[in-house]
């Protein structure tokens, strides 16, 4: 594994290393992604093998244009188009019909994509570079919490990967809204993330939610245990009394929180170990922001569990809850 920088040359190696089938890391605005042609079979295959990836679960393509979307998409319906005029690039992911020329490998044989336009600068001159298009999902161990700096992906990955393209902190920190606008009807929300539910409802105007089905896996993200941290996680709802969550004492617990009120009743109580906080304001994108950063800091100092509350269910706050709750002990 070899560590670049953001400069041009850096960019440029990154981008031809795509096109020559090896495997880089790409910054991005969300989360960092492992990155491999997505019209060379054999490169997605070690983006699964990478990862312990089950084959079910499907990839993320990300273009560099909106242009670009007709490499991978089938047809793109009117109201994926307005959605993707306005909220492109940006955290959302739009699920379409699959191109023929796209490898099933990459779609886990559906006849459906998952396309994203990053924000990221690095990323989109990357992909440039590159001249295709490139399947990433997050660039770590599948199942685990999900990378936010150039340094998770080293500790995680490691030699599994040929180069780690460096962009520094993700600004996001969770990953993009994935929404399905494949048919006729009602476009579907897979995966909260990184675009506000309400923002896409002042474009799409009604939007099913999602729900807990059988069937084959549409999306990233869709699978009951994810973005888990190697330490127990337990939830707890929103504005619970410190006092009443039931904890083991003889336990080096750490218990993460939304705001600097929550905090002072937690530290009152003199539970836990340790009190995070994920945003003193309560702001819900320094909150997004720091989640997995927190989650990879707290695992990373051997705690027995960690405590985690659900924040208000408002904006990026759907994200937030989703993530905590495909990482807990149910």
């Amino acid at each position: 594994m070899e560590m670049l920088g953001s400069g041009e040359a850096d960019l440029r190696r990154a981008g031809e290393a795509l096109a020559a089938g090896r495997l880089v890391v790409i910054p991005t605005e969300t989360v960092y992604g492992l990155g491999a042609d997505a019209f060379n079979p054999g490169a997605v295959a070690r983006v699964f093998e990478a990862k312990a990836r089950p084959s079910f679960d499907p990839l993320i393509v990300h273009i560099a244009s909106f242009d670009s979307i007709e490499k991978v998409a089938r047809t793109v319906p009117l109201l994926a188009r307005r959605l993707a005029e306005a909220l492109w690039p940006g955290p959302l992911t739009l699920v379409l019909p699959k191109c023929p020329e796209l490898p099933d490998i990459v779609s886990s044989g559906l006849d459906t994509v998952a396309i994203r336009f990053p924000s990221h600068p690095l990323a989109r001159k990357i992909i440039e570079y590159s001249g295709t298009a490139i399947a990433a999902p997050s660039a770590n161990p599948f199942g685990y919490i999900s990378p936010t700096t150039a340094a998770h992906v080293a500790r995680s990955l490691g030699d599994k990967v040929d180069f780690i393209v460096d962009g520094g902190p993700c600004a996001v920190g969770v990953e993009s809204t994935v929404l399905d606008v494949s048919g006729e009807g009602l476009p579907t929300l897979l995966r909260p993330g990184g675009m506000p539910l309400e923002r896409i409802r002042e474009i799409a105007g009604e939007v099913l939610l999602p729900k807990m089905r059988g069937g084959p896996v549409a999306s990233p993200g869709q699978l009951k245990s994810h973005y888990a941290p190697h330490t127990k996680l337990f939830l707890y709802d929103w504005m619970t009394s410190p006092d009443s969550i039931r904890i083991d004492k003889s336990a080096r617990s750490a218990v993460i929180v939304f705001d600097a009120l929550r905090s002072r009743a937690f530290k009152e109580v003199s539970l836990f170990d340790r009190v995070c906080v994920l945003s003193g304001r309560g702001d819900m994108r320094e909150a997004a922001f720091r989640l997995f950063a927190l989650l990879h800091e707290l695992d990373a100092e051997g705690f027995d569990a960690i405590y985690a509350e659900r924040v208000p269910e408002e904006g990026l706050g759907r994200a937030i809850n989703d993530r905590l709750w495909r990482a807990s002990r149910k």
